[in-house]
């Protein structure tokens, strides 16, 4: 498994440049959430949800899966930069 050699951007900067210079308060009502919620995520301070990933795309004309991939690859990056135990194969009876 080739392990990357970036970190991958946080859907929220994604989205950042998809707005452009919209206003945060108008897109926020405009797909149904608060702005706060919608704040959260462009400062990356948390993820897209799978309802979230629907709102956008119909918003803004994208695919859904196309904001759960960025938030995919990013979430795993992080998990895989932080220190785990070693974990060994589970042996299954067949």
């Amino acid at each position: 498994m080739p392990s990357e050699m970036y970190s991958p951007a946080h859907p929220g900067l994604v989205l950042r440049d998809y707005l452009g210079n919209h206003n945060i308060t108008h897109v926020a009502k405009h797909i149904g959430v608060s702005r706060v919620t919608l704040s959260k995520i462009l400062n990356c301070r948390t993820g897209i949800t799978a309802d979230m990933s629907l709102r956008l795309s119909a918003a803004l004309g994208t695919n859904p899966s196309f904001w759960l991939d960025i938030q995919s690859n990013y979430d795993m990056w992080q998990a895989r930069s932080r220190k785990r135990p070693r974990i060994r194969p589970l042996k299954i009876a067949a």
